[in-house]
């Protein structure tokens, strides 16, 4: 056992020991002394030149100044002035052109690649698609489109030359009695308007189209003859692009299958396999556009910049995948990203409209206030013009259309049904009456066929599937969802940070109604998104809406009676992201739950009641400004070039808005300087993409070599 310890003053007393100290510290370490919790500060990241985006943006903004402080002499006459005095104006013209000419404006589509010059007055379309050798092309193993079923015996099933059995257009009880209903609508808006009817306009349509004899023209006699892709069988090449694509036979020795990389407005999972492949042909579509359109070559791109389009509502996969293409495969020196609806304000001098931009395959809306897109506003539909023709050419073969073999996914079928879908469609109802046209199929290595037939009101109702998008057939949409590329996570928290609007969390809430009904004895499913709320990643400024009475909070997305979307549960309100209905679930599992739902659901509205939704939730409850939105709405995009288009719109806006109890003036513009609404988006974007001094969302080769995807955050105009 240890002695008990003495203290200082009993050791001098007993033993005549005293103990002293020399200051002197134990150890050289130093010593930290503790934070005030009440009053502590630090600067770390919260200057802009802790940022090496930034501190490189300031420094190269001194630089300019810089330059423009000590201009560069400017070359003098004989008599000492200077040449450039009086043309100060045409010399500033000239210096955007030259800034232009070494921009490259890049709008991709679902089935156009828009591309040029931001110097350039219009941009060069070319078809989104590439061939590439396969053992079968696409029509030898896709269903055949519109659908067939098979016929009875005894009636014709023999296509126009005896080569194969043809089905039926497959019918279905409910899409007649919707169509029938549409035609009905469509009687009595023509007797109201004082239209002149035939009683029996349809009967006049079948008794011509079954007797028609279609008329054969020698290839040599047919001055418009179509100049087929020559493909060679002892040197084939890998794959076709854009409109040689287009033009190879079906029946090719050796075979071509057209793949489209992007459809629906989303990367194309269903016919791919690899995500390098899908990469690798939009690459392959850009640079060979950029070859035969610009008449560049891929070596001199590194001292050109790039300005990319991409949708308002996307997946953030697909724009970290073409971001990363674009600068690590062609290598462009910079680039910049720029959303679809405020390059389309951009285009028509808009600061402040409501974007409607029906495309080929998806039909999106946003409102654009000051520049920017209003993030809670964005709707993105899966339908679009291939719909449309799809849908006409569905009625015209139930009313006995003479080429009864046509096939959307045979080439030259396809590029058929393009043109008579251009020439025919149309919303205005003095364009309904049965009219006598002809076509001219052309296929390779035969003659010429001419048909005539007859057509009384499926050119009306196939774009009416706009504002009634059940008539159209959404189910092979979803084929290979989420086979490549997974949802986007969040690397910190791990949740996942694809963005989400209210309002389109309101359309994916109202498909909910559209439930299949269970069996008698089955238990009832769960309504679709009833177990969470939509939990909205996109940084937003406030918080749309006020919460609701605590004993009924409203469902998901459901519209207020100010038109806004209130982040809820059906069951339960939300608390900590977990809703009372979740069952004490985290977060994550919440948020999984919801993007499950959100992937097993097509969002298709009523392209009149998706402007309205995302206009009410644009404003949040402001009169002022949905007065502003309802009066500044835009239609761009080709499916909105439709005749009669905006003036249909326009009128259900209105029908609706009033059946609504509401009253607002409705106006819905149309592009300005006469420019085409197809390239409304792509003038804007050259136009952003010109301006010097004030766009500062360009991204440089060095900056995304070290930062990566990083850098976008700083870039990009959004909260991406």
């Amino acid at each position: 056992m240890a002695p008990p310890k003495k203290s200082g003053k009993l050791l001098q007393k007993e033993e005549g020991l005293e103990r002293t100290d020399n200051s002197l510290a134990p150890n050289s370490w130093p010593v930290v002394t503790m934070i005030n919790q009440k009053n502590y500060y630090t600067e770390y990241l919260k200057r802009d030149d802790q940022i090496m985006v930034l501190r490189e943006q300031a420094e190269e903004a001194a630089r300019l100044a810089a330059s423009a402080a000590h201009p560069a002499p400017q070359p003098q006459n004989q008599d000492g002035e200077e040449e450039n005095e009086g043309n100060e104006g045409r010399a500033e013209e000239e210096e955007v052109a030259r800034y232009g000419s070494k921009i490259i404006v890049i709008h991709p589509g679902s089935q156009n690649l828009r591309i040029g010059f931001a110097s350039d007055a219009l941009p060069k379309t070319t078809p989104m698609v590439i061939a590439r050798r396969a053992e079968k092309s696409e029509c030898e193993t896709e269903e055949r489109c519109p659908k067939r079923v098979k016929l009875e015996e005894g009636e014709d099933t023999v296509d126009l030359e005896g080569e194969e059995v043809v089905g039926a257009v497959e019918r279905d009880k409910d899409f007649d009695a919707a169509f029938n209903q549409l035609s009905t609508e469509l009687k009595q808006k023509m007797r109201s308007n004082k239209r002149r009817m035939l009683p029996n306009s349809k009967d006049l349509v079948l008794s011509h189209n079954r007797r028609t004899v279609p008329e054969t023209i020698k290839e040599h006699n047919d001055p418009y003859r179509v100049e087929w892709t020559e493909v060679s069988a002892e040197s084939p090449k890998e794959y076709y692009v854009g409109q040689e694509a287009l033009r190879i036979p079906d029946s090719s020795n050796p075979r071509y299958k057209l793949l489209w990389p992007i459809r629906h407005g989303w990367l194309n999972e269903r016919d791919y396999t690899s995500k390098r492949r899908l990469m690798e042909d939009i690459q392959i579509i850009i640079e060979e556009g950029i070859k035969t359109e610009l008449n560049l070559d891929k070596k001199e791109l590194s001292s050109y910049r790039a300005v990319l389009v991409v949708p308002d509502l996307y997946e953030r996969h697909y724009i970290t995948d073409m971001v990363d293409m674009l600068m690590k495969e062609i290598r462009f020196s910079e680039i910049c990203i720029i959303q679809e609806s405020v390059a389309a304000s951009f285009g028509a001098g808009f600061s402040q409209a409501c974007i409607v931009d029906v495309g080929a395959q998806k039909t999106s809306v946003c409102c654009v206030d000051e520049g920017m897109c209003v993030t809670e506003s964005r709707v993105n539909l899966k339908f679009g013009g291939m719909d449309v023709t799809e849908l006409l050419f569905r009625l015209m073969l139930q009313n006995s259309f003479p080429y009864k073999s046509l096939d959307l996914n045979r080439r030259y079928d396809f590029l058929l049904a393009e043109e008579l879908k251009f020439k025919l469609v149309s919303l205005s109802d003095g364009d309904v009456t049965v009219a006598t046209h002809e076509f001219h199929l052309r296929r390779p290595d035969k003659d010429t066929k001419k048909f005539s037939f007859r057509i009384y009101d499926e050119m009306y109702l196939a774009p009416l599937s706009h504002f009634n998008p059940t008539l159209l057939d959404h189910q092979h949409k979803l084929q290979g969802r989420r086979s490549l590329w997974d949802r986007s996570y969040d690397i910190y928290d791990d949740m996942p940070n694809d963005p989400m609007s209210t309002a389109q969390s309101a359309i994916y809430q109202s498909l909910s109604t559209k439930v299949q009904e269970p069996a008698p004895e089955a238990p009832a499913p769960r309504p679709f998104g009833a177990h969470l709320a939509p939990i909205d990643t996109t940084p937003r400024s406030s918080v749309a809406g006020s919460p609701g009475p605590e004993s009924q909070t409203p469902l998901p997305g459901a519209a207020t009676p100010s038109g806004q979307g209130e982040a809820a549960t059906a069951n339960g309100s939300v608390a900590g992201g977990v809703s009372a209905a979740a069952g004490g679930l985290s977060p994550k599992e919440v948020a999984m739950r919801m993007w499950e739902d959100y992937d097993s659901v097509i969002p298709v509205c009523a392209l009149d009641k998706a402007v309205i939704d995302s206009i009410s939730h644009a404003a949040k409850g402001d009169e002022k400004k949905m007065r502003d939105f309802f009066a500044g709405i835009m239609v761009v995009g080709g499916g909105g070039a439709v005749a009669g288009f905006r003036d249909e719109l326009e009128g259900r806006i209105k029908a609706r808005l009033q059946r609504e109890g509401r009253e607002f003036q409705v106006l819905i513009g149309v592009p300005p300087r006469e420019l085409d609404s197809k390239v409304i988006c792509w003038k804007g974007a050259s136009v952003f993409g010109k301006l010097r001094g004030t766009n500062d969302s360009w991204v440089r080769q060095r900056e995304y070599d070290i930062l990566g995807q990083r850098v976008l955050v700083q870039r990009c105009m959004w909260g991406f």
